[in-house]
């Protein structure tokens, strides 16, 4: 563990696996108070499990961010169990209608804007206001790299994700004299047990995705969640408003092949 964070305590949403659980890993391994949520109580506690187990302090609470009451709970909780807000990851998220915008189901646009965007709405909304009340703090919300460009066949999605990095740059403006920070990261392909499934069982998709990645490798989880974690440090102090793709040099131009 480092003392970057401690003494400092906040939350992760989606936090039961993948990047969400890397983040609240990552956060509390730099010595801070984490409040674990995700939709599923079992993953949700197995995280906390992980934490304790490399000797941090969690807790768990389920939430469903699409839902404003129970986001706003989340907060209420986290300062009634820690005293305080100091930092939120924002990684809830799905990507639901993956079809040609003239043959998607409105349901799939409604509910992909609903947890992506208004989850994020939602949650930076509450967060700000409890963090007013302890002389400020740190968001960091899970964009993609679907939120710096267009991505076929993913239009709910992307068009969520470029919301929530417009979001990100402009509660940066508006809460930066009061000591709030905001930024985002855009993850590229990261390996999870989605990607994995998907490579054993389209091996020539994943390796033409590889042969594109200018690091020559997907990111882990873990590569996520330490960017999460430098944000919210004091390290990152002069840095807000911006969105950092986590991608291996992805999006800075695709290689010619």
């Amino acid at each position: 563990m480092t003392n970057l964070l401690k003494g400092k305590a906040g939350l992760v949403t989606a936090a039961g696996s993948g990047i969400g659980r890397a983040s609240a890993v990552a956060l509390a391994n730099a010595g801070a108070k984490v409040m674990v949520s995700d939709i599923s109580e079992e993953g949700g506690q197995e995280t906390v499990n992980i934490i304790k187990e490399n000797g941090g302090e969690a807790q768990f609470f389920k939430c469903d961010v699409s839902d404003e009451e129970q986001v706003k709970a989340l907060v209420d909780e986290t300062v009634t169990v820690f005293g305080k807000l100091d930092f939120a990851h924002n990684n809830a998220g799905i990507n639901a209608g993956q079809v040609k915008i003239g043959e998607m189901d409105a349901n799939d646009w409604d509910k992909t804007m609903k947890i992506n965007l208004y989850g994020t709405f939602y949650s930076v909304k509450h967060q700000v206001n409890a963090m007013l009340q302890s002389g400020g703090g740190s968001i960091v919300n899970t964009a993609s790299g679907a939120g710096l460009e267009g991505s076929p066949n993913m239009t709910p999605y992307t068009a969520s994700k470029h919301g929530i990095v417009g979001l990100t740059k402009s509660v940066a403006l508006e809460y930066g004299k009061q000591n709030i920070r905001i930024n985002a990261i855009a993850p590229g392909a990261t390996i999870t047990p989605a990607i994995e499934g998907w490579a054993k069982n389209h091996p020539e998709q994943y390796n033409g995705v590889l042969e594109s990645l200018p690091a020559g490798e997907m990111s882990t989880p873990e590569d996520q969640g330490n960017v999460v974690m430098f944000l919210c440090s004091d390290l990152a102090r002069q840095i807000s408003g911006v969105t950092i793709p986590v991608d291996g040099g992805y999006t800075a131009g695709k290689l010619q092949q």
